[in-house]
């Protein structure tokens, strides 16, 4: 269980739950209804078994490259811990129960499911032919609090989709930063990425030019929350300005000639930015 865990990186978990979290309980208000806890429930299992499918799809096929580079060929598959068709196995039983999952939720969560797999199971492919790659992982994270409004109000609005980009902007803004570390690997085997495409010092602009449209996306939600729920108190700006701030410090982190803060700026700030800011909104609908 450990090594499936590991496998998937179960703890990256912070960076798309707060969000799915933040569209479900923004969606329960929205409906002006008790929180629906058999629903909390399967939107909460639809995270966990779409994700487990989507990391373990990427080690599965990952898995040649991950052997050849020293930072990653200590991985559960290249090591030898778990076998290539035991993940595979674990790809599929985990897409079945997402799909599942959705059928109990309701019939356009279902219709959508193989969409959101094609998403999230098709990002693993992407590095080979385009640097946008970190884009599309960025939607595939952005699924998250849309897709849990969805399973609450069964139709689309502005506002999820505006923390829908917010994670977007976030996540390929922050994975540009983290492949910085495979640069000349990934151009030694012709893999893309935009660190190969514009090198470590326009990679990290780019970055820097997403995360400044991240923030500034942020502020227009925090307004349009406002706008939306009169009541709201100061727990959501406190949590929009902490995310902001995080988003910002990490760029302090890294330097063109200096990678040695990469996994500060990638998991530890992100992660509390995202639980921070999910959760003092959550807070704010609630108090």
């Amino acid at each position: 269980m450990k090594s499936y865990f590991s496998l998937i990186k179960f703890s990256h978990t912070v960076f798309a739950l707060p969000f799915a979290m933040l569209g479900f309980f923004l969606a329960v208000r929205h409906t002006d209804q008790g929180i629906p806890f058999r629903l909390f429930l399967l939107v909460l299992l639809c995270m966990v078994f779409a994700r487990s499918a989507a990391m373990a799809f990427n080690r599965y096929l990952d898995r040649d490259v991950d052997e050849r580079n020293p930072r990653t060929r200590s991985r559960e598959i290249p090591a030898g811990v778990i076998s290539p068709s035991a993940a595979l196995s674990f790809v599929v039983i985990s897409s079945a129960l997402f799909v599942a999952c959705t059928w109990f939720i309701n019939p356009l969560c279902f219709a959508l499911s193989p969409v959101a797999l094609a998403v999230i199971l098709g990002y693993s492919y992407t590095k080979r032919f385009t640097f946008l790659c970190h884009f599309v992982l960025g939607l595939g994270l952005s699924l998250a609090p849309i897709g849990a409004w969805l399973a609450v109000t069964g139709s689309f609005e502005v506002l999820p989709l505006l923390y829908s980009a917010i994670v977007l902007l976030w996540v390929s803004g922050f994975d540009i930063i983290y492949a910085l570390q495979d640069e000349e690997f990934d151009r030694s085997m012709q893999l893309r990425s935009v660190p190969v495409a514009l090198g470590k010092a326009g990679a990290l602009r780019l970055s820097s030019v997403l995360h400044v449209v991240c923030a500034a996306l942020v502020v227009v939600a925090a307004w349009q929350l406002e706008q939306h729920y009169p009541d709201f108190g100061w727990l959501h700006r406190g949590g929009a300005l902490a995310f902001i701030g995080l988003l910002f410090y990490q760029h302090t982190l890294v330097k063109p000639n200096d990678l040695s803060r990469v996994n500060l700026a990638f998991f530890t700030t992100n992660g509390i930015a995202g639980v921070v800011f999910g959760g003092l909104v959550i807070l704010d609908l609630w108090v």
